[in-house]
């Protein structure tokens, strides 16, 4: 198991979906004049300045952390395109009401879950890798290393493209070799096949953090499936 900072440094690129997409509009012209390595870089400033020295209130106020990670990351990141490849087959399946309520439950239940997992955080602990190689619109990879309370780094790459309007967004997050999308892809996939899309979104809705531990844990140990 990854250890809990690093995964949550990772996630949190993909996991702010609920935040108002006013937010996102406010930084897009900004965002748009970086490269994709100066936008990992400004996250993980941000991030720092934000969670150094409060700590202890955001522990208190789970919202107002909430809030940072959406601050921070929504700006940056591909919404629409990361849920489609989420759900895989299954996007062409559902309709654009289903497919817009289940990102957001879905994320916003990932946020939850690994939102305490910040508090860790000072800056320091990402290092961005110098980037080499052409940039690619439709896929580009940030490679980056998160220093572990014990001085170890693990791998955490980023996938981004340009959406419509030139801007450089994230859509993926890679774990040490392990992709965020393809892994929660096979586990979206086995419970929508299980229960169906309308279902999982409810237990999601309702349910929140406890549901997708509950359909990690369903998937745990089956093929294609990683934690």
């Amino acid at each position: 198991m990854l250890r809990s900072l690093a995964l949550a440094t990772a996630i949190a690129f993909g996991s702010v979906i609920a935040a108002p997409v006013l937010a996102q509009d406010a930084a897009q012209g900004a965002a748009s004049q970086q490269t994709p390595n100066e936008v990992v870089q400004h996250i993980s400033d941000e991030l720092g300045k934000a969670i150094e020295g409060h700590q202890q209130e955001l522990k208190n106020n789970r919202e107002k952390l909430i809030g940072v990670i959406d601050g921070v990351f929504l700006p940056n990141f591909d919404i629409d395109y990361a849920s489609i490849l989420v759900l895989g087959q299954h996007a062409r399946e559902a309709t654009p009401d289903q497919r817009s309520r289940f990102a957001k439950a879905f994320y916003n239940s990932i946020t939850h879950r690994y939102a305490e997992g910040l508090l860790d955080y000072t800056r320091g602990r990402v290092k961005v890798l110098p980037f080499s190689g052409d940039l690619n619109d439709k896929r580009t990879i940030v490679r980056s290393q998160v220093v572990l309370d014990d001085g170890k780094t693990i791998a955490v790459d980023y996938a981004f493209r340009k959406d419509k309007s030139g801007t450089w967004k994230a859509y993926d997050v890679i774990i040490e070799g392990i992709s965020y999308i393809t892994n929660y892809r096979n586990q979206v996939d086995a419970e929508i096949r299980k229960v169906g899309i309308d279902k999982l979104t409810s237990n999601l809705e309702n349910q929140g953090d406890q549901a997708l531990k509950e359909m990690e844990q369903d998937t745990k140990g089956q093929p294609g499936s990683k934690q």
